[in-house]
């Protein structure tokens, strides 16, 4: 399995910005992915998740209402949408899958890792 993340950028606060995450290997609909974020001299973090299969969505309080996650499974793609982007959002950000339909909030639960794409947000 490999996660090929795509899309971070700067952006000034109150834009948006989309990542992208295509998961190739994946031969099941009983997994889940997530984006995780980690800023400098911060843990990562997690962001949000879905299951591939029902499309349950979840999302850390703070991205509540601004950030979406989706996915589409004939292209293996992940996305996450984020708007109304806060300098406080700037991170890292580390899409990540696990084989298991319940979406973790724990990065040491999940069993595959993109390389990171960066996302700055200037105030």
């Amino acid at each position: 399995v490999q996660l090929q993340a795509s899309g971070g950028g700067l952006v000034q606060a109150g834009g948006s910005l989309r990542l992208s995450c295509v998961v190739s290997g994946r031969t099941t609909n009983d997994a889940a992915s997530a984006w995780f974020r980690q800023a400098p001299g911060k843990e990562r973090e997690f962001v949000a998740g879905i299951r591939w299969s029902g499309g349950n969505t979840y999302y850390t309080d703070s991205v509540k209402g601004r950030f979406t996650i989706s996915k589409n499974s004939a292209r293996n793609t992940v996305w996450l949408q984020m708007n109304s982007l806060k300098p406080e959002d700037t991170a890292v950000y580390y899409c990540a899958l696990r084989w298991g339909s319940t979406v973790h909030r724990a990065a040491e639960l999940y069993n595959y890792w993109g390389q990171g794409t960066q996302v700055t947000v200037s105030s």
